[in-house]
């Protein structure tokens, strides 16, 4: 039975990016992939190897983070007392990421971030990621980012509304009675 009331019209979604689309597959295929190296490595050396192995990752893992961010704030407090700004990380993320990919547990992250803590690894990735910033900057639209976070600062400096009614006074305009101050 139809009413005769016109169906209503939803505006077409959004593709998904393929990132969103694939990288939950992605994460999955990777932890299905560690847990069965990790049984594969237990049976042929045992449990309490593995444990420790995995155990020994995280000490390990723990110690680079703490030497990349102790070299990080050293730069930074170099630089602010020359009085600049701190020229590159010197490879600091990249530590930080490879000893979080060491600390996770799993074989495969235990590798990449081994892999991480190369020096020349750690310049090739820098000096890529770099290039690829700044040609994502080049594409971009004009003000498409940095418009919108000057438009959340005008319209939410700090997550408060104030209600409130503008009237402007034209120069013809003569006041009618002082008003009383402003007050918080």
């Amino acid at each position: 039975m139809t009413t005769g009331a016109p169906t209503p019209t939803y505006p077409a979604r959004p593709r998904r990016s393929r990132l969103r689309t694939f990288l939950p597959l992605g994460i999955a295929a990777w932890l299905v992939l560690e847990i069965w190296l990790l049984t594969v490595v237990a049976d042929a050396v045992g449990g309490l190897t593995v444990f420790l192995l995995l155990l020994a990752g995280l000490v390990l893992g723990s110690v680079v983070i703490k030497r990349a961010g102790r070299r990080a704030f050293q730069s930074l407090n170099e630089a602010l007392q020359r009085g600049g700004t701190p020229t590159s990380g010197g490879g600091n993320g990249l530590m930080m990421l490879g000893g979080l990919l060491i600390m996770l547990p799993g074989l495969i992250s235990d590798a990449a971030g081994l892999v991480l803590l190369i020096p020349p690894v750690q310049k090739a990735l820098s000096r890529h990621a770099e290039r690829t910033f700044e040609r994502k900057l080049r594409e971009a639209t004009p003000g498409s980012l940095g418009d919108a976070f000057q438009q959340a600062r005008m319209h939410r400096p700090d997550g408060k509304v104030v209600q409130g009614e503008v009237i402007r006074d034209e120069p013809g305009d003569t006041p009618q009675e002082p008003r009383p101050p402003l007050t918080r």
